[in-house]
Formats: C-alpha cells, structure tokens, sequence
C-alpha cells in the first residue's frame, strides 16, 4: 500500500541546487513544493540566532572565526553564497527572526535544529522558544537537536512545542526513549531507518522523518513505505518522485 502524505522537508533550503541556509536556498525549496525547511540555528556574541550549519564562518562564507565570537553586524557583512557559486555573491547569513517573518505567511514548516553540541550556547532555547510565539508559529515548528538535554530544556519552557531526537546510531525502539524525554519525532540518519524502526515507530504512532535522502531509490522506497517525511538537499527531486508514485497508485 502506497501512502501518499509523505512530506518534503528541504535540507538546509535546497542546498543541493543553492547556497545553504540562505534566503535563496529556501525560497529555491518552497519553488521546488517542500512542505518544509530543515534549518540550522546558532547563536552571535551579541545572542541574535543566525541561520548557520557550523560552528565557524570558515567553510561557506568569505570570513573567519567563531559564530560565538562574532556578532550579527560583523556576520551580516559576509558573504555566504560565493563558495558554492559566484552568481549567489549576494547570499548573506540570515536571522531566524528574518526567516520566520518570511515563512509566516507561507504554508512551509520549519524544522530546526539547535546547533548546541559543540558549543553551548547560553539561553538558547528559551531566546529561539520567544520568536517561535512572536510570530506564532508553534503550530508549525518541530525542535530537533542532537543535544537531547537541550530537548529537555525546550520541553520543560513549553511542553506544546514539539521535539525531535537526532541520532545516527541503531537505537532499540527509539520512540520509547523519545517519548521518555518528551519528544513527538524521530530524525534519524538514514542508515538506520530500518524497516523495524519504520513500523515499530507507527505502531507507536511516532513520525519517522530520515536525513539525508537524497538517492532516488531512497526516496521511492520512503515514499512507498508512507515514511512520515524525509529529508533531502533535493525538494524538487523528492516532490517528482513523490508525485510520479500518486500518478501510479
């Protein structure tokens, strides 16, 4: 049986065709049909949540040095799509603020991750919690870490905002776990979203939404199992084949 409503969540925007985390990459993902972006949230000196994968600037900008280091205004001014091709030369990093305004008046969802392994960063939770009601899009936000007390942390400030747990290992029944720190969702790599995973995790009634999809016999194999969603560096990609399944059901 062929589930249809398995839902596209772009990998950093489109991050397979456009610069990363970049307003180009997400506006290139909702073009492309995603129901949703999967973003990256850390924090500037001065505690503003930029749109940024790494700890440092070093790989997709023109500068140097550490997010906690910088503030807005010093990280504002670099360029952030050059690295990957010269005509995004105009591609900065943006703000969760700036994304959140942008995707309000859309259908997307948001995924995002709290890049807070490496670095702690302060307060974080409770300062990404406040914009979520800012705009109110609570209803349209799933929290995901790979920093599972900072879960906790997220839960315990609003227990209506939903969590995911990020893992890349092959967890034994992982919803129970989940459903122990207060987490609705699985985002797991891969690898590891074994068929037992896959059907353990609906008797469970717990989506399943796997990274990074991004082959399309993967996709196809998602799809027709009726994995809740999966994410990919290629929405458009995944939007085809997810629609070329509906045309043969």
């Amino acid at each position: 049986m062929i589930l249809l409503d398995t839902l596209i969540f772009a990998h950093r925007g489109a991050a397979g065709t456009h610069p990363e985390n970049t307003m180009a990459s997400f506006e290139a993902a909702l073009k492309a049909g995603a129901d949703g972006i999967e973003l990256d949230v850390q924090l500037t000196s001065d505690n503003v949540p930029v749109i940024i994968h790494d700890e440092t600037v070093n790989r997709t900008t023109d500068g140097e040095g550490w997010i906690k280091d910088l503030t807005y205004e010093e990280i504002s001014k670099l360029d952030a799509g050059t690295w990957f091709d010269s005509s995004f030369n105009k591609a900065s990093i943006p703000t969760l603020d700036q994304v959140l305004d942008w995707v309000k008046p859309t259908r997307l969802l948001l995924n995002i991750e709290l890049k807070n392994g490496v670095v702690r960063y302060s307060n974080l939770e409770k300062i990404i919690l406040d914009l979520i009601n800012k705009y109110e899009m609570k209803d349209r936000v799933i929290i995901s870490s790979f920093n599972h007390y900072s879960l906790v942390e997220m839960h315990q400030l609003d227990p209506e905002v939903e969590t995911a747990i990020l893992f890349m290992e092959g967890i034994y029944e992982p919803w129970k776990y989940a459903k122990s720190i207060g987490a609705k969702g699985l985002h797991c790599f891969l690898p590891v979203a074994v068929p037992e995973l896959l059907i353990g995790a609906a008797q469970a009634e717990m989506p399943v939404r796997p990274f990074t999809v991004n082959d399309d016999n993967h996709m196809e194999n998602l799809i027709k199992a009726g994995c809740p969603a999966i994410i990919t560096d290629w929405p458009e990609k995944a939007v085809h084949i997810r629609n070329k399944a509906a045309n043969t059901k």
